[in-house]
C-alpha cells in the first residue's frame, strides 16, 4: 500500500510540477512579449540604445558578471581590471542589444548587393559569398557568438544560398516559438533544431546546399583543443560531419561598427589536407576551427559571450581521466 502511494505522490508531483511549469514559462512570455510590444514603439535605435544602457548597469549586478570577468582574466591576464570591466561592459550591452534586435530584424538588415549607398549592414569578402551561390556544392558556415550572429544566415539567403541554419530553441517554448518566427524575417525558411539534428543536416549537404553553424560553446563530452592558450572543451561534430560529407568550410562573423550598424565579413574558404586518419584529422579540424573563432574573438572581444565557463574545469579533468580509462 504504501509503495502505491508514494508512487502516486511521485506521479502527481510530475503532474503537477510539469504544469507549474508551464505556468512559469507561459507567465514569462508574457512580460516579455509586453516588454517587447513597448520597445516596439520606439524607433530601433532608440529601443536599442535604451537596451544597452539598462544592461551596462544591471549586468554587473548578476552572478554571470563574476563568470565573465572571470574567462577574460584567464584569456587576457596582460590586461588591468579596469580594461576587464570594460569588455564585461560591453558585452552586457552587446548582449541586450542581440535580444532588442529580434525585435527589430525587419528593418534592421537592408542590404542589398546592388545598393550603391551602404546601409546598417556591410559584407567584406562579398565575393566569396558569390562565388559559394555558384557552386552546387555543400557548405558548412562557421561562426560563433559574435555581434548579431543571427545576420549570418540572412546575409547568405540574400546572396541567393540555400541555406539552412542550425539553432538551439529557448526553453520556454512560449518565447521559443517567438524568436523562431523572427529568425525567419528575410531569412532562411528551414531551420535545424539541435536536439534533433543529424539526418536533416546530411540531407542539406547532399543536396549541395549550406549549414550554418555556431561552433563556439563548450560541450562536456567533446575533445580537448586549444582555446585562448587552455584547453577547453568542444564538441568535434561539426569537423566530423564535414570531412565526412566533403563540405567545403567557410568561416564568418559578424561585428557591431556603431550603434545598429554591422559589419558582416566572409573569408576565404578554410583549407585542410587529411591525413587518412580519421581521429586525428577531426581533432586537428576541430583545432583549426577553434583557432579561426579565436581570431575572430580577439578583434572584438567586447562582442562575444564570456558568461559560459568554456574552459576545461576540475570536473571535465577528471571525466576526461575516467573516460581514457574505459578505453
Amino acid at each position: 500500500m504504501s509503495k502505491l502511494f508514494k508512487k502516486a505522490r511521485r506521479d502527481l508531483g510530475f503532474r503537477y510540477g510539469r504544469r507549474l511549469r508551464q505556468l512559469e514559462h507561459w507567465l514569462v512570455a508574457r512580460v516579455a512579449m509586453m516588454i517587447i510590444s513597448l520597445l516596439r514603439l520606439l524607433p530601433a535605435d532608440k529601443a536599442l540604445n535604451f537596451a544597452d544602457r539598462v544592461a551596462r548597469r544591471v549586468g554587473p549586478l548578476v552572478g554571470r558578471h563574476r563568470v565573465a570577468t572571470g574567462n577574460l582574466r584567464l584569456a587576457y591576464p596582460e590586461k588591468s581590471d579596469a580594461e576587464i570591466e570594460a569588455i564585461a561592459s560591453d558585452m552586457w550591452g552587446n548582449m541586450a542589444r542581440l535580444a532588442a534586435e529580434y525585435i527589430f530584424l525587419d528593418v534592421l538588415f537592408d542590404y542589398d548587393p546592388k545598393a550603391t549607398k551602404p546601409g546598417r549592414v556591410e559584407v567584406g569578402g562579398a565575393d566569396h559569398f558569390h562565388q559559394i551561390a555558384g557552386e552546387a556544392k555543400p557548405h558548412i558556415l562557421f561562426t560563433g557568438h559574435l555581434g548579431n550572429f543571427e545576420l549570418l544566415p540572412v546575409a547568405a539567403a540574400t546572396f541567393g544560398m540555400k541555406i539552412t541554419a542550425l539553432f538551439r530553441p529557448p526553453n520556454n517554448p512560449y518565447v521559443a516559438a517567438w524568436v523562431a518566427r523572427q529568425r525567419r524575417i528575410n531569412g532562411p525558411d528551414t531551420m535545424i533544431a539541435k536536439h534533433n539534428a543529424a539526418r536533416p543536416m546530411v540531407a542539406q549537404l547532399k543536396a549541395g546546399k549550406m549549414l550554418c553553424m555556431l561552433v563556439d560553446q563548450k560541450l562536456r563530452e567533446g575533445i580537448a583543443v586549444p582555446f585562448f592558450g587552455r584547453e577547453a572543451l568542444t564538441t568535434p561534430a561539426p569537423a566530423a560531419l564535414a570531412l565526412k560529407m566533403g563540405a567545403h568550410i567557410i568561416m564568418a562573423a559578424n561585428r557591431r561598427v556603431g550603434g545598429p550598424r554591422f559589419h558582416v565579413t566572409v573569408q576565404p574558404e578554410l583549407e585542410f589536407n587529411t591525413s587518412g586518419d580519421e581521429a586525428e584529422d577531426v581533432a586537428r579540424l576541430t583545432a583549426a576551427i577553434q583557432a579561426r573563432i579565436e581570431e575572430m574573438v580577439r578583434a572584438n572581444p567586447g562582442q562575444w559571450l564570456w558568461i559560459h565557463n568554456r574552459w576545461t574545469t576540475p570536473r571535465d579533468i577528471a571525466l576526461l581521466q575516467a573516460r581514457a580509462e574505459t578505453k
